[in-house]
């Protein structure tokens, strides 16, 4: 440590130590901890507040990996999950080498967690040892690496500060949709090491660039390996941020990606406060509206379940929700209408509920019509004033204070005298402001006020702003 004691007030000082921290670049924040071991002791927590990890076959089972997360676990506040689709996480069909055939796996995920590695091959991973047989000898490490979901345990039982989780698995070709890859496992770890760990911080949750089906394999209610009180964790969700992948619409197929996000978001809806969704591509049906979707209330091929696959889709309510942005999408009037009456207690108060429709489209109405509610519910059609002046930019106001300057080189009786007359000016003439007074003033008047251009100009270049 320097002895300096400048360095040594500004270093112990919480406040100027802090703010000069949080604003180093990750390299310099990387290059101070080597200093000494206080500055890591200081450092450590800016460095690793933000953690992206790029999942790799490797990625959490290298020990000297996991034991320097464990050190550092307790610093990561927002944890950036990122699987990227490629041709190394498609899963061909298993093949019978005997006899030729497709055989069907069915997964159940291992979440037992165990110290001793003796005890680890005693068990089969995938349910039967000829299944895990075949996997081991058909399926890439990457795989194998997605589907331990003990090492995922592992991984989020050391977050314990954890606040935001973003998860991001972009780059799915339109081709693998309807079958399901290495991402799809890693997801289900993922949701299972969540729901498993006591992350009691965690608030935030972002699924950036996902694919449709991500909605299936993060949902608790109907996801592989749930527990009854799977749902505990993700209640505690107030900020969802979604970006999915849009599927075309196709009438030989039907549309089960909206009813498996339905069910998703669903999950949040008691809790929720901040709800931003985007399609990303072409425009898709609104989120908060998918339950009076005429595609989704149809009735499903004979080989589905008659009884629970015609039940409609009940509609969303946010009850705590404050802030709405849905994005490119498409809805009837009627339908952002209703959404907004189930919603009247929040909307009541304008300041309590935000709602933001960017790049939705109307397919039937207008949006008076769909916003409409709002005027029943305010009473007025003051909620538009408001909308519209929100809309434009910041005008600035412009307000004439009068300012006085005591001249250095005017007695105090002459200063007097002078602010008398000003001020019997005023009372005289209530009907005129002070700055028309002023500027009806003789010469000799503004000259005794504000003095003379010279010792104005000394006066500003002699003050700490150096105006000019």
């Amino acid at each position: 440590m320097s002895p300096n004691s400048a360095f040594l007030t500004f270093w112990w000082t919480e406040t100027t130590r802090d703010s000069f921290l949080s604003h180093l670049p990750k390299d310099d924040l990387a290059s101070v901890r080597l200093a000494c071991h206080d500055f890591s002791e200081r450092a450590a927590p800016y460095l690793f507040k933000e953690v992206k990890v790029t999942f790799r076959s490797s990625t959490f089972t290298k020990h000297s990996r996991m034991a320097a997360l464990e050190r550092i676990g307790h610093h990561v506040k927002t944890f950036h999950f990122n699987m990227p689709h490629s041709n190394e996480t498609f899963l061909a069909p298993l093949i019978d080498p005997g006899t030729g055939e497709e055989v069907t796996f069915a997964y159940e995920p291992y979440t037992r967690i165990t110290k001793e590695s003796a005890s680890r091959l005693t068990i089969p991973s995938y349910g039967s040892w000829e299944m895990t047989d075949l996997l081991v000898k058909q399926y890439p490490p990457l795989f194998h690496a997605a589907a331990n979901v003990p090492a995922f345990l592992r991984v989020f039982s050391s977050l314990k500060e954890l606040k935001h989780l973003k998860i991001s698995c972009p780059g799915q070709e339109p081709s693998h949709r309807y079958r399901r890859t290495t991402v799809d496992y890693a997801l289900i770890s993922v949701r299972i090491a969540v729901e498993r760990s006591k992350l009691l911080s965690l608030n935030t949750l972002s699924l950036l660039d996902v694919h449709p089906s991500a909605a299936l394999y993060m949902n608790p209610n109907m996801g592989f390996g749930a527990l009854p009180n799977s749902m505990r964790r993700w209640k505690q969700i107030r900020k969802l941020k979604i970006r999915m992948d849009a599927v075309p619409p196709d009438v030989s197929t039907p549309p089960d990606h909206l009813k498996h996000l339905q069910c998703y978001i669903n999950i949040f809806t008691p809790s929720l406060r901040y709800f931003d969704f985007r399609w990303q591509g072409h425009r898709a049906p609104c989120p908060i509206s998918l339950h009076s979707e005429e595609s989704l209330n149809e009735a499903s091929p004979s080989l589905a379940c008659p009884v629970t696959c015609t039940l409609p889709l009940k509609p969303l309510r946010f009850p705590r929700l404050r802030d709405l942005v849905i994005n490119n999408t498409s809805a009837d009037a009627s339908e952002i209408a209703r959404f907004i009456a189930r919603h009247h207690r929040a909307v009541r108060h304008t300041k309590r509920l935000k709602l933001n429709f960017e790049e939705t489209q109307l397919r039937e109405g207008t949006w008076d019509e769909a916003l409409e509610p709002l005027t029943k519910i305010s009473g007025s059609d003051s909620w538009k004033s408001s909308s519209e002046e929100s809309a434009e930019e910041p005008m600035e106001e412009f307000m004439d204070v009068p300012i006085m300057f005591s001249p250095l080189d005017v007695k105090h009786e002459e200063l007097k005298r002078v602010w008398g007359e000003h001020i019997s000016t005023r009372t005289s003439r209530p009907c005129y402001s002070g700055i028309i007074g002023l500027q009806k003033a003789g010469a000799k008047t503004r000259e005794l006020l504000f003095g003379t251009e010279e010792h104005m100009r000394k006066l500003f270049s002699s003050t700490v702003f150096g105006w000019r």
